[in-house]
């Protein structure tokens, strides 16, 4: 046999353990995607960069790593494609009709997903508890004007768990029928999150505010009205879809206006020692002090609250449970000990979700 031949030889012998392997790899990340559908995670969600650092130490001959790296770096590219096309079939509910910002974030977290707009934040929860949709995106807060109170009340008394947060910027815009003038219009119509972010707007031009469902059905609303008297706030994208014009973009007053969108689905993500964040809920017990023995817990146990919020129970007059955001990974052996030491201060205590970061879409 020619020395080529031996050369070619055992190339092909590599090859073939490659194959064998590159298949083993994918079978892997068929089961990645299913577990992703089921968890509402996007395929998106790792640190490329991170994962092909620690992979290319394993190779100990130096003048090889840097190839192993744009071998690595072509991996997980097809990765994710293929994660992109077993994903195509998810179905991901939000509040609104399309145009919402929460369609948005939905298809931005989601872009492979079916987005399945849903009357209000309850039927869009209640679909996934279902089992009609894989996974709702649902605000739970705005940096301007609060708390999403509804949303939070889901959390608490619902059985979904929170598998991720998104921050995506809002973007105000006073959206009217084309050939609108400023001076005709005397009526807004928006959320009322929205008719608070542009609260110094509309007393400006001393306009009358109408509420609606969600900014995307106040523009759907005007559009269908056909009048030159009423404008809707609202994103681009809504406009572009309904075919309303815009009178005057970025009407909200603050210039840093955001909102975070959680991410529910039915199981919780499996432990994971990148988890940093998480949210948890708790009632404390009716004793003197407990609430404040509650959060002295969470701190001896190394972890910082980033927010503390109460809601009320509903159940008894004056009665409330604590919406509480922390950094630190719960999962771990301190988390598991300080969730044991809360235990005997909270009446009700549960961890609704955990993850490696907050992302900005």
């Amino acid at each position: 046999m020619l020395e080529i031949e031996k050369i070619n030889g055992l190339i092909d012998e590599a090859d073939a353990g490659i194959a064998k392997h590159f298949e083993k790899r994918m079978d892997a990340v068929k089961m990645l995607a299913e577990y992703k559908k089921a968890h509402g995670i996007p395929v998106e969600d790792f640190d490329q960069d991170a994962i092909i650092n620690r992979k290319s130490q394993l190779i100990k001959n130096s003048d090889y790593r840097s190839y192993y790296v744009n071998f690595l770096r072509e991996a997980l590219n097809e990765s994710k494609q293929m994660q992109h096309r077993l994903l195509d079939g998810m179905r991901a509910a939000f509040s609104g009709v399309e145009g919402a910002f929460a369609n948005i974030a939905a298809k931005r977290i989601f872009p492979d997903a079916t987005c399945i707009p849903c009357a209000d934040f309850k039927s869009a929860y209640n679909s996934v508890v279902n089992g009609e949709c894989d996974c709702a995106v649902l605000p739970i807060e705005n940096n301007y004007n609060g708390d999403v109170s509804q949303v939070i009340d889901l959390a608490f008394f619902g059985s979904l768990y929170i598998n991720g947060i998104y921050e995506i910027e809002i973007i105000q815009n006073l959206l009217a029928v084309k050939g609108t003038t400023m001076d005709e219009v005397k009526t807004v119509i928006s959320h009322p999150q929205a008719l608070g972010q542009c609260a110094d707007y509309i007393e400006e031009h001393k306009f009358n505010v109408q509420e609606a469902v969600n900014t995307a059905v106040a523009v759907k609303t005007v559009a269908e009205s056909g009048r030159h008297d009423i404008a809707a706030i609202g994103s681009s994208e809504a406009a572009e879809k309904y075919g309303l014009k815009k009178l005057e973009s970025h009407i909200n007053q603050s210039s840093s206006n955001a909102t975070r969108f959680a991410v529910f689905s039915r199981v919780p993500k499996i432990e994971n020692d990148r988890d940093e964040l998480f949210i948890m809920l708790f009632t404390v017990n009716n004793t003197a002090g407990s609430l404040g023995k509650a959060i002295s817990v969470i701190g001896e146990y190394g972890f910082n609250l980033k927010a503390l919020k109460s809601r009320p129970t509903k159940d008894l007059v004056w009665d409330y449970y604590f919406y509480v955001e922390g950094e630190g990974n719960i999962n771990g052996e301190q988390g598991k000990k300080m969730l044991d030491e809360l235990k005997k201060c909270c009446s009700n205590l549960k961890v609704v979700g955990s993850f490696a970061k907050e992302v900005k879409i």
